[in-house]
Parts: structure tokens; C-alpha cells; sequence
């Protein structure tokens, strides 16, 4: 560790503790509290720990107990649901409980339930949604952002359930190379666009919008604000730090949607990968922390004669296999990028993987 970190920047940097303590259960739909089910899909990788988790927003447990939902034991509420509320505090309300329900069948016996991260194209995944459908009426499906193990189910789903699309704009995204990572659904179009603070209400549950680009520019956080929890995507996971890829992923940006999360009273974060964070703040804050230090490991590895992106990342990212060294290098153009925008390296040609980087 770089001996020009603060004691303070020291102690966040020791409070990064990744967990890797995750075996779902694929298939099957399990009841993390009472308004938020999950379902893991198949989809394991590098970029992916186990496999995209989709959360399902709004089930109640049923008094008589509890009923199979998804191949799962789940509490589903039968009835008394609670009353739809108008938008409080100024909010922008979008869509509400009158939103498209489920056209296979809609009961008004069905919870209305909410979709965060409908998740990849994979046939066993989809089905199990499909399953889903037996139980509940989906009203809303939420993107956190439009990356291939996000998004893709979205439409399906749209097309079995009638539900519409929800989330930021992609309009104005930048063409990236998906060497890095688990690459863009590039036919993602949502049927809605939120704006950071849009509120979305349904049947007893509310869910804001907060805007965090970074990892990707169109990155959205959902706050579920009857339980104090906030639906991170992939802007901050337990299992590992996310990765930032030029030139739509932006490291600015996501080092201040990371400051951003810092003036929330939220309670608990619920990654799209892995195992719930408790007590988020300092992990936060041991994120940005790790962040500036990878800025200063960057300049010491130029300062030692690493002028180049891939000498930076032999010599920074000497304990990861090799096939991660793709993902590390666009990461560490990121960070060059930002480190150039606070003049503190300068670059002898293109600012690009071919770029020959010199402190300034």
C-alpha cells in the first residue's frame, strides 16, 4: 500500500472486505425479506460471480402460509393489498399500480409486483419467470443498466406480460468494445425513461430512481424506501470492485455516484451479483478509497518505467490470470483518463490503449 495514503484512507482501504459467501439456489425463487424475493439465473463468469440475481419487488407474506412460487417455498399476500398513495415530496410519479397487467391470466387475488434486472436470454431463467406468472402480476420491469446480463429478458417478459420497460436513457450512450466485460445489449430500448429522484409506487411498495453512472453512463440504483434498501446493479457489489470500461463507462463519474450513495440513509444494498452488503457507508467508502489508491499504485508503476497500459497492468495487476487482464487495462485507461483530467499524468499521443502515459 502506498505510503502517501491517510490514516483515514488507510482504514476505509482495510474495511474492503469482499464476500464470497453466495450458493443460490438456481431456479428457484427465494424471500429475502418480506417485499423482496430473488431469482438467480445460470448465467456464472468472471463479470457475473454466480450469476445475475432478479429481484422480485412486492410479494407479502400470506397469513395462512406459505404457498410454491418459481419451483421455491415463497409467501405470496392473496389480498389486503396496500391502497395506492399519491407521490409525496415533489417527486416525479411514474407509472403506478394501474400499469399493464399480466396478460396470461390477471387476478385481482395476484400481487403486482415490480422486476429489477429481468436478467440474460437464458431459456431456464426465462422460464422460471415464466413460472413466476402463475402467482403474480408484474407491473413494472426495472433495468439498473443495459449490460447483457441485465437487460435481455426485459422484452420477453414485456411481450408474455404486457408489463412495460423502465429506465435511463440509452440514447446518448458511446459505441464501446465488449472485450472488457459481459458486454451491451445493444436492442435495449426502455418503453420509459427515469430521471434521477422519478418515484415509481405500486402495491405497497415504492421504488425511487438514483442515477449512479459510471460503470455504465445510463447506471440506475432503485431505493425501496418502505425497507431502507437500494437495488445496486453492479455500482457496488460484495464479491468485488466493478469494472469501469472507456468509453461509455466513465471513472469521474463513478467515483462521484459513489460519494453520491454516501448522503443516503439507505440501510442495505442488494447487488444484482452476490450476497446483500450491511452497514453499506464504509464499504463505500473502502471503494473510493481503493480507488484513489489504484490512482497512486498508476503513478508509481509509470514513475518505475511502466509508460505503457499493458506494463501498468503486469506490474499492478500481477496476481490476477491473464484473462482478467483485459477487463484491468480498460480499467486502467479509466483511471488514466481522470488522472489526466486533474493534471496529473499527461499522454504522448492518442489517450487510448496505445497511448505512452508520463507524470506531469
Amino acid at each position: 500500500m502506498n505510503g502517501n495514503c491517510s490514516k483515514e484512507e488507510i482504514n476505509s482501504i482495510n474495511m474492503l472486505k469482499f464476500n464470497k459467501n453466495f450458493s443460490p439456489a438456481y431456479g428457484e425463487m427465494t424471500q429475502i425479506t418480506p417485499l423482496i424475493h430473488r431469482l438467480v439465473a445460470h448465467n456464472p463468469s468472471p463479470f457475473t460471480f454466480f450469476g445475475t440475481g432478479t429481484y422480485i419487488i412486492g410479494l407479502k407474506p400470506n397469513e395462512g402460509g406459505d404457498r410454491k412460487i418459481g419451483g421455491s417455498s415463497s409467501s405470496e399476500a392473496m389480498s389486503g393489498s396496500s391502497p395506492h398513495k399519491p407521490s409525496e415530496g415533489g417527486d416525479r410519479k411514474i407509472g403506478g399500480s394501474s400499469s399493464s397487467e399480466a396478460m396470461s391470466g390477471s387476478s385481482p387475488h395476484r400481487p403486482k409486483v415490480a422486476i429489477i434486472d429481468p436478467g440474460p436470454l437464458l431459456p431456464s431463467h426465462l422460464h422460471a419467470l415464466e413460472n413466476m406468472l402463475n402467482h403474480v402480476t408484474i407491473s413494472h420491469i426495472l433495468i439498473t443498466h443495459n449490460h447483457v446480463d441485465h437487460s435481455p429478458a426485459a422484452h420477453p417478459l414485456k411481450v408474455i406480460t404486457g408489463a412495460e420497460i423502465y429506465a435511463f436513457d440509452v440514447g446518448a450512450q458511446a459505441d464501446m468494445d465488449n472485450h472488457a466485460e459481459e458486454g451491451r445489449d445493444m436492442n435495449f430500448v426502455p418503453d420509459h425513461i427515469l430521471k434521477d429522484g422519478d418515484v415509481i409506487k405500486g402495491d405497497g411498495w415504492t421504488l425511487e430512481a438514483v442515477h449512479t453512472p459510471g460503470h455504465l453512463s445510463n447506471h440506475l440504483c432503485f431505493a425501496l424506501k418502505e425497507e431502507g434498501a437500494l437495488f445496486t446493479g453492479d455500482h457496488v457489489m460484495g464479491w468485488s470492485t466493478s469494472v469501469v470500461s472507456q468509453p461509455d463507462g466513465n471513472m469521474k463519474d463513478y467515483i462521484t455516484s459513489l460519494e453520491k450513495l454516501l448522503t443516503r440513509k439507505d440501510k442495505i444494498y442488494y447487488p444484482t451479483h452476490g450476497a446483500p452488503i450491511e452497514n453499506p457507508k464504509p464499504y463505500v467508502k473502502a471503494l473510493i478509497a481503493h480507488r484513489h489508491e489504484r490512482e497512486r499504485q498508476i503513478l508509481d508503476a509509470i514513475k518505475a518505467g511502466a509508460a505503457t497500459i499493458p506494463q501498468m497492468v503486469n506490474m499492478i495487476y500481477c496476481d490476477i490470470p491473464s484473462f482478467l487482464h483485459p477487463a484491468a487495462a480498460s480499467s486502467v485507461l479509466s483511471h488514466l483518463i481522470h488522472m489526466q483530467g486533474k493534471g496529473q499524468i499527461t499522454c504522448d499521443g492518442k489517450l487510448d490503449q496505445s497511448g505512452i502515459f508520463i507524470v506531469t
